[in-house]
């Protein structure tokens, strides 16, 4: 009986110290959260300030609700930032260029998969090998390569759409083949043999058979790639430049940051209007991107 009774005090005893270990987990989890949300903190107190706030004290509480809708006003009659402007370019470059690289990139993992060679897992190697290149390396070959390619074609590459569509598909192509190519081994092959037995075209089978089934991980490739692209400011910089008529919104953001006056509280609130329609589309498509990731990497 006595071991009975002190069987419930032990247990009771053992999970003091794992109560507080957990207690202890979730204070450094919280601070880690107010640390990594700061920086987003800051942009949204310092859009409902004036200017002469932030330069006096550039971390502190809002002036007033008032003061955002004014900043707003103040942007939207801007000519410099031409938001309507900025948010049409930014939606074409953005939505053509998710279209051709999750397209592609899903049809040449396909292919890569389906057809098992020495050329095949050479050519993904160097798709993997492509990941690990750094963008500033190339970056000023690609200026020089796509004006050679534009006076040879007759199609300007450079302050063009198809010029920064077809530099995002050749950047995000490698991770998202990497991606597809992981998930489509466990697409079962049989699926497809009986598309071709019934007589489907193997276009018709990508299409009909296995396009569906991606669904997962093509919308994490779609977000991923989404994030990137339409928060991305070197590359536009580089191929559309900081004056020319197609302008992202990071770029039209820069107009607000002069050699000798900075309109910070311009800069914070279209800051805020830019993040906006990415982390409404991140809120409703987060559940895809933990299980594209891990399907793919797994299956």
């Amino acid at each position: 009986m006595a071991k009975q009774a002190a069987a419930p005090i032990e247990r009771m005893a053992g999970s003091k110290p794992h109560k507080g270990r957990r207690i202890a987990l979730e204070i450094v989890t919280f601070l880690l959260f107010v640390l990594f949300m700061m920086p987003f903190i800051i942009v949204i107190f310092n859009s409902m300030r004036t200017n002469a706030d932030i330069i006096n004290q550039p971390v502190g509480l809002p002036t007033s609700l008032g003061q955002f809708w004014t900043n707003i006003t103040e942007i939207w009659n801007n000519p410099t930032f031409n938001f309507l402007s900025a948010l049409r370019d930014s939606v074409i470059i953005t939505v053509l260029s998710l279209a051709v690289i999750s397209i592609f990139s899903s049809m040449a993992a396909w292919v890569l998969v389906r057809n098992k060679t020495r050329w095949s897992n050479l050519i993904f190697l160097g798709y993997v090998a492509a990941m690990v290149i750094p963008f500033q390396v190339v970056m000023f070959p690609l200026l020089t390569w796509f004006r050679t390619v534009g006076n040879f074609l007759g199609i300007p590459m450079l302050r063009s759409y198809q010029g920064i569509i077809f530099a995002y598909l050749g950047f995000g192509e490698a991770m998202s083949i990497f991606i597809f190519h992981g998930f489509i081994k466990g697409v079962p092959l049989e699926l497809e043999e009986a598309a071709d037995i019934d007589g489907c075209s193997r276009a018709g089978t990508f299409f009909r058979i296995v396009l569906p089934l991606l669904q997962p991980v093509f919308v994490t490739v779609l977000v991923l790639n989404g994030l990137w692209i339409w928060n991305d400011y070197l590359l536009p910089l580089l191929v559309l430049g900081s004056s020319g008529t197609i302008r992202t919104i990071p770029l039209a953001v820069q107009g607000f940051n002069g050699a000798y006056v900075k309109q910070w509280h311009l800069i914070m609130t279209s800051t805020l209007l830019a993040m906006l329609p990415i982390i409404i589309l991140y809120l409703f498509a987060q559940k895809y991107i933990v299980q594209g990731m891990v399907d793919g990497s797994i299956k």
